[in-house]
């Protein structure tokens, strides 16, 4: 039986034609605090939404203190995982929120975040597969976020790792595995190979436009449903034009060297 509030939900936070996504997580303030690019919660999103992304994820305190009475309307999907840099183990993810919660919020979807090899890993999973129950009941989408990160694991991007992050993601529930960018295409492609759920990449550390761009045309080419991008795009001299051009390449199939001509062209246009 199709779930009706699941697929209504789902068309919230993707893109109709498509079937393609691309999300801009927001949920570092709980994290590392107020960085560069989330210091005004409403305004980022409001950026990102101008720019055309389906969706932004945060905490509590985005719909709270972010949420918009104007512009372009996005998909809220409300981040249930949380630890702090500030945290003896930083990597140990506990549940902040509930699936409920996030409904009477009127979140679109709910995400958690898995570090697949931690010391409490096992702890992780027992969240991550409560929270799957609580979603298929709810009707709610649910994005995990699967990092390999733990004693054993030497290479947090490498092929084997993450094609066990993302197909525990898939195994336990998740509607979107959102992991780490194997850094080639065809590496990626074994990763969503392996992965029945819609795999969306991570942006990771800041890195150049041309870089990011590059990376997004491989992973979408190797099978990827889109990103979940947050530093490269918030920290960006201009979110809503990267947004835009970087939408244009996972729903339009434009190359790297397209969109960033098209930043190029649309940043002169902006300035003249």
């Amino acid at each position: 039986m199709i779930n009706i509030g699941k697929s209504i939900r789902m068309e919230r936070i993707m893109n109709r034609n498509t079937k393609k996504v691309v999300v801009v997580p927001m949920d570092h303030g709980a994290t590392v605090g107020p960085i560069d690019g989330l210091i005004n919660l409403s305004q980022a999103v409001n950026m990102v939404a101008e720019g055309g992304a389906n969706a932004v994820i945060g905490h509590v305190g985005l719909p709270r203190y972010g949420h918009r009475h104007h512009g372009k309307d996005i998909g809220l999907i409300l981040h249930l995982s949380a630890s702090s840099v500030l945290s003896p183990k930083p990597n140990k993810k506990v549940l902040v929120n509930t699936v409920e919660n996030a409904l009477r919020l009127g979140a679109d979807g709910v995400s958690i975040h898995v570090n697949v090899g931690d010391e409490n890993e096992a702890e992780m999973l027992a969240d991550f597969g409560r929270i799957a129950v609580e979603c298929t009941y709810w009707g709610l989408p649910l994005i995990a976020m699967m990092y390999p990160r733990g004693p054993k694991i030497d290479d947090e991007k490498s092929l084997d790792a993450v094609k066990i992050a993302a197909r525990i993601g898939a195994e336990l529930g998740a509607d979107f595995v959102k992991t780490n960018y194997t850094g080639d295409l065809d590496s990626f492609a074994k990763v969503v190979e392996g992965c029945p759920a819609p795999v969306l990449i991570a942006g990771g550390s800041k890195a150049s436009t041309e870089e990011m761009f590059k990376t997004i045309e491989d992973a979408m080419l190797a099978g990827a449903s889109g990103l979940s991008i947050g530093r490269n795009v918030f920290q960006h001299k201009n979110p809503t034009l990267f947004v835009k051009a970087a939408c244009a390449i996972v729903h339009d199939n434009l190359t790297a060297k397209e969109a960033l001509e098209m930043l190029k062209d649309e940043s002169h246009a902006h300035q003249s």
